[in-house]
């Protein structure tokens, strides 16, 4: 059977992500017959497919190579994914400093993963020179968008005085709205907060959204700070963890 694909379909990204769910192999024909146009979303939704194999064969490098030319015409995620790409080695040999280099691009223009990226490879020295501060600016910038890891990880900053003056208030207020934004470590960091305030029941329900949630680096640390509460029935939730960390294992 032939493809055939009218013009305005070609140009309509909306229209490609949406078909993606009905008809992943058609959509990804059509997402590259976009993308070769010079549609500049569509070459940053088709490095995306590559880089998943969904409806396409799985090809990483294909996939930085997409999201450089998208974004090499503007397209600020594709910025962020070419970094991710050369932060984990997806189809190309692993390089930290080139992906500092693309995530501050990124962020510097606005994009909250990218500030969220580029803060993560400050606060550790991945690529760059560690720098606590730049870093929690990122993260302040990120979280005052609404991007709900950096507001977890804003309220880290917050809560322990680093880098910036101590708020407890201000930290469980951004702890919270990241629990509520769907960040299970703002989840799991919101219901230490409830714990230690004596509302286990309302802990309780935070620590369960966030072990549905959690990956499993997650779940194995949350097992062991769990194991050590003082009330037993939050300690009793380790063991959730432990058999969730199974799983994925």
């Amino acid at each position: 059977m032939g493809f055939l694909l009218r013009r305005e379909e070609v140009l309509n990204v909306e229209q490609l992500q949406s078909m993606l769910d009905d008809s992943p192999v058609r959509a990804a024909q059509a997402i590259l017959v976009a993308a070769k146009e010079g549609v500049v979303d569509a070459q940053a939704l088709l490095g995306q497919i590559l880089l998943e194999g969904r409806g396409i064969t799985r090809d990483q490098a294909l996939a930085l190579r997409w999201f450089q030319i998208a974004a090499q015409g503007g397209h600020l995620m594709a910025r962020n994914m070419a970094g991710r790409c050369l932060e984990h080695g997806w189809g190309c040999a692993v390089d930290e400093a080139a992906a500092a280099r693309d995530y501050r691009l990124a962020a510097e223009a606005g994009l909250d993963w990218g500030q969220y990226n580029c803060a993560n490879l400050l606060a550790t020295g991945r690529g760059v020179v560690e720098d606590q501060s730049q870093a929690l600016a990122f993260y302040r910038l990120a979280a005052e968008q609404g991007h709900a890891k950096s507001m977890n990880l804003l309220g880290r900053y917050l809560e322990d005085g680093r880098f910036c003056p101590q708020d407890r208030d201000a930290a469980v207020t951004w702890y919270r709205r990241s629990a509520e934004g769907g960040d299970f470590r703002g989840q799991f960091s919101y219901a230490a907060v409830l714990a230690d305030r004596g509302q286990v029941d309302e802990a309780l329900a935070w620590l369960r959204k966030a072990l549905a949630g959690g990956n499993l680096k997650f779940l194995r640390t949350a097992h062991t700070a769990l194991a050590a509460a003082d009330d037993p029935q939050i300690r009793a939730m380790a063991d959730a963890y432990q058999q969730r960390a199974t799983t994925l294992q």
